[in-house]
C-alpha cells in the first residue's frame, strides 16, 4: 500500500495496527506498508473506515 499521506511515525502506527489486526507480519518502509499475505479485503475494509480513499489493483 502507498500513497499515504502523513509522517512516518503515523505510517508505522498505521501499519503495526494492520498487522495486529491481520494477525501477520509485515513491514513499513519508503513511503509503503506490506502485509504478508492476501488480506487486501479486511485492509480495504479498516482504511475505509479510518477514513482513508482506498483503490484496490492488482490480483
Amino acid at each position: 500500500m502507498s500513497g499515504f499521506q502523513c509522517t512516518e511515525s503515523e505510517l508505522k502506527a498505521l501499519g503495526k495496527r494492520l498487522k495486529q489486526l491481520c494477525g501477520t507480519g509485515g513491514t513499513v518502509k519508503e513511503g509503503r506498508i506490506e502485509i504478508q499475505g492476501d488480506l487486501r479485503h479486511k485492509i480495504y475494509q479498516e482504511l475505509d473506515n479510518a477514513g482513508y480513499k482506498v483503490k484496490l489493483a492488482g490480483g
